[in-house]
C-alpha cells in the first residue's frame, strides 16, 4: 500500500504524518490489518528494537476520589467495589515496588487518586521515592498524583522521582463529556510543569469512551505536540457503576489500528500498552509487541491483569527481550536532548497508570489515573459483541491488602 510505504519512511525520519494519513490508518480493513502491523512494526524496530520495557504500578492510595471522570472506578459517586485505603507507608509502597523490580520492572509509577497532592502528600511521596530508590539500585520512579501546584514538579525531582505521568486522555473538543471537575487544559499545564522541572514527562490517552476517530487523531497529534517522552495507551474497561458502563466498543483489530495510528504520529517515543489490554486485544496481545516497547507487568490499579509470569512468557515466545536496567530506553537523539534539558535520560514513565497508566491501567486522571481504565465485573452489555465481563476482576492482593501482589 502506497500510505504504508509513506508512513514507515516518515516514521523513519521522525516526519509527522498528516491528519488524512492518521485517519486512513484507523479506516483500514480488517484484511490489510497485518500489513498495518507490519509496517509500523519497521518503524517500532527502527527507534527500540526488539525491546519491552516493563513498568510496574503501585497504588498508594485508592478510591474516595473528588473528581467526576466518566472512565473511573475512583471517581466521585462510584459504586465499584474497588479497594479503598489511604496512603501506603513509605516502607509498604516500597516493598511492593520490590515485588515488581523481582519480576523484571524496570520502572515503578507510584499513583494516588486524588484531584492533586497537597505539600504534605508531596513529602509523603518523596519519602516514599527516596525509601523505594535506596532499596532497588538502579530503578526507575514515575509519580502520578493527579495536578500539580506551583513547586512541586522541582520538589519530586529533587526527591529522585524520574517521571511524571499527567495523561491527556481525550481530545481537548470532547473534553467536558468526560470531565466537567477540571479542564483538558489543567492537564496540559500540569505536564508542562513536570517538563519544565526536568522530569521526563509521561502522558496519554484512554481509547473506547465513544470517540470518533477525529478525536483519536486530535488527542494523538496533541501529545505529539506537547512531545512526552512515553506514551501510554489505555483501553476503556468499562465499570458497572460508572457512565461509562456499556460503552463495549472496541475490537482487537480496533485496538491494534489505535496502536499503529499512534507508533506512526510518535515513531520515537516510548508508546506503552496500558490499560485495558487483557480485556479487549485478548489473544491478540503479542501481536501488539510489535507496535509498543512498554508494557505494565501484572496487576494495574484498581483491577487485575494477567499473571505477570504469563506476561513474561509472551514477551519471550513472541520473539522479543526484556529491557535490562542498564539500557537506555529511549532513542539516543531523545535522551541526549532530555539529558541536555536537565531531565533523566533513561525516559518514558504506569496504571500504567500510569503508566503510568494510567490509568493503565484505573484512577481518576488527575486523580493519580495514569495507567489504567478498569473495571469491576460489570453486568451483562446487551446487543454487545465483543462485551467480555468475564475477563476483568477487581484487584484484591497486592498494595493495601495482606497478600503477595502479582508481579
Amino acid at each position: 500500500m502506497d500510505l504504508l510505504n509513506t508512513l514507515v519512511d516518515k516514521g523513519l525520519r521522525r516526519e509527522l504524518p498528516t491528519r488524512e494519513e492518521a485517519l486512513a490508518v484507523l479506516a483500514t480493513p480488517d484484511d490489510e490489518l497485518l500489513d498495518v502491523v507490519a509496517a509500523a512494526g519497521k518503524v517500532r524496530r527502527q527507534w527500540f528494537g526488539r525491546r519491552v520495557k516493563l513498568n510496574y504500578l503501585v497504588n498508594l492510595k485508592s478510591g474516595l476520589c473528588p473528581e467526576d471522570c466518566s472512565y473511573c472506578s475512583q471517581r466521585l459517586g462510584s459504586k465499584a467495589e474497588i479497594l479503598k485505603y489511604t496512603w501506603l507507608k513509605p516502607e509498604e509502597a516500597s516493598k511492593a515496588a520490590a515485588a515488581g523490580v523481582a519480576g523484571g520492572a524496570k520502572r515503578v509509577c507510584l499513583v494516588a487518586s486524588g484531584r492533586g497532592p497537597t505539600d504534605r502528600d508531596v513529602d509523603r511521596v518523596s519519602q516514599t521515592i527516596e525509601a523505594i530508590k535506596e532499596q532497588n539500585e538502579g530503578v526507575e520512579v514515575c509519580a502520578c498524583l493527579g495536578l500539580l501546584s506551583e513547586g512541586q514538579a522541582d520538589r519530586l525531582r529533587s526527591a529522585g522521582a524520574d517521571a511524571y505521568n499527567h495523561n491527556l486522555n481525550t481530545s481537548e473538543g470532547t473534553y467536558e463529556e468526560i470531565t466537567t471537575t477540571h479542564t483538558y487544559a489543567d492537564r496540559v499545564d500540569t505536564v508542562q510543569q513536570a517538563q519544565a522541572a526536568g522530569l521526563s514527562a509521561c502522558s496519554g490517552l484512554i481509547a473506547g469512551m465513544g470517540e470518533s476517530d477525529e478525536d483519536l487523531v486530535d488527542v494523538v497529534f496533541s501529545l505529539r505536540e506537547l512531545d512526552p517522552d512515553s506514551v501510554p495507551v489505555n483501553f476503556l474497561i468499562p465499570f458497572e457503576g460508572t457512565p461509562l458502563a456499556k460503552e463495549w466498543n472496541l475490537t482487537p483489530q480496533r485496538c491494534l489500528r489505535i496502536l499503529a495510528m499512534v507508533r506512526f504520529v510518535c515513531p520515537d517515543v516510548e508508546v506503552r500498552l496500558a490499560g485495558g489490554r487483557e480485556v479487549h486485544l485478548r489473544s491478540m496481545q503479542p501481536l501488539a509487541l510489535n507496535l509498543v516497547n512498554s508494557i505494565f507487568l501484572g496487576d494495574y490499579l484498581t483491577s487485575e491483569g494477567q499473571a505477570g509470569q504469563a506476561d513474561l512468557d509472551m514477551i519471550a515466545d513472541a520473539g522479543f527481550e526484556v529491557e535490562g536496567a542498564g539500557t537506555t530506553t529511549l532513542p539516543r537523539h531523545r535522551a541526549d536532548a532530555a539529558a541536555g534539558c536537565g531531565a533523566h535520560a533513561s525516559g518514558g514513565c504506569a496504571s500504567d497508570a500510569e503508566g503510568c497508566a494510567p490509568h493503565a491501567g484505573g484512577g481518576c486522571r488527575p486523580c493519580g489515573e495514569g495507567t489504567e481504565a478498569e473495571a469491576v465485573p460489570a453486568a451483562e452489555a446487551p446487543g454487545t459483541p465483543g462485551a467480555r465481563t468475564d475477563l476483568v476482576a477487581v484487584r484484591r492482593r497486592g498494595a493495601g491488602t495482606d497478600l503477595a501482589p502479582n508481579a
